[in-house]
């Protein structure tokens, strides 16, 4: 996509927002500086929020084929999975290979995701207290305890969210493996991720159709 991202200062607030789509406002990724934040943590960050997770996709989606009201919609279990979708193929297609640190700050992140998975269910499913969510949290993140505050009372006012962070991104990977199988050496990865992409956000299950459009038209 042609649409530029711009590194701003978020203060102690870490996200990405998206441009406009005539593009006289580019993507913002708005970059912890008021936050104790560990530098090995940076690159995975920087993936999941610019590229090629929250900035890229929205980009693809702002210049893509589809109505304009299509390419601002919003669904949350495809734009994070994507996210984590994106730091995971970071790993797959060797960022790390020379930042062994770097690949620590992700391993982390993904131990942050499965406590998030424990927590929110915690708190709405099983009637978990405020002080028992933020006990458990400290304990197996190592975080500290006033960040852990700020994610746990986010997890109580949007009950769900942090599990459709990981349900999108199992589903991606989940179809990209049954392309592959379907595929065999036919299998490309670029054309895999225009399939997800290029029609902006989608419910997972359409995205599943899409999926195996793309499969039947490549074997038909």
């Amino acid at each position: 996509p042609t649409q530029h991202l711009v590194v701003v200062d978020g203060g102690s607030d870490i996200y990405f927002s998206p441009g406009t789509l005539d593009g006289s406002r580019p993507g913002q990724f708005f970059a912890p500086t008021l936050v104790p934040q560990p530098i090995y943590g940076l690159p995975t960050l920087t993936y999941h929020e610019a590229v090629p997770g929250h900035g890229f996709q929205s980009a693809v989606a702002y210049e893509a084929d589809i109505p304009p009201y299509i390419a601002g919609l919003s669904f949350t279990s495809f734009s994070e999975g994507w996210a984590l979708y994106a730091e995971r193929l970071a790993w797959e297609e060797g960022a790390y290979d020379e930042n062994p640190c770097g690949n620590l700050g992700r391993l982390q992140d993904e131990l942050f995701r499965a406590v998030r998975l424990v927590v929110d269910p915690g708190l709405h499913a099983k009637r978990w207290a405020y002080e028992q969510a933020v006990e458990y949290m400290v304990n197996n993140t190592g975080l500290d305890e006033p960040y852990v505050r700020s994610e746990i009372e986010r997890y109580i006012v949007t009950p769900g969210q942090a599990v459709t962070y990981k349900v999108g991104m199992l589903r991606i990977l989940d179809l990209r493996e049954h392309a592959k199988a379907e595929l065999g050496d036919a299998f490309n990865l670029p054309e895999f991720h225009d399939v997800v992409l290029s029609h902006g956000e989608l419910p997972l299950s359409i995205l599943e159709r899409l999926v195996d459009e793309y499969i039947a038209e490549h074997q038909g």
